[in-house]
């Protein structure tokens, strides 16, 4: 599968600030785990992340106000938005304890 320099920073980015917030937020009072899993089919690339942490559901984040965040000058606020934004499939689902997420990225053109 050719995957592009862009395509591959996206999906790495995209990675990065899931990771990030469940760092962040999922253990609040003891470390955790996180598992990657990734896979090609029909052109895209999935990511399937798991943690055993407080339940979220991603999907319930409204999008921020991006003007507000830059004149408040907040870090933060923006991950799961621009995750959202960068992938092109987004689905959560909490099973046996655990928060799974699974995005993925259509590489054909």
């Amino acid at each position: 599968m050719n995957i592009t320099e862009e395509n591959s920073f996206v999906m790495e980015l995209a990675i990065l600030e899931i990771c990030i917030n469940i760092i962040r937020y999922a253990y609040p009072k003891e470390k955790g785990y996180i598992r990657l899993k990734s896979w090609d089919r029909e052109g895209k690339v999935f990511f399937e992340i798991r943690d055993d942490g407080v339940p979220f559901d991603p999907r319930s984040v409204k999008k921020p106000d991006i003007s507000e965040i830059i004149k408040d000058e907040k870090t933060g606020g923006l991950g799961i938005f621009l995750t959202r934004e960068l992938m092109d499939g987004f689905e959560y689902r909490r099973e046996k304890d655990q928060n799974i997420l699974i995005m993925y990225k259509n590489l054909q053109t």
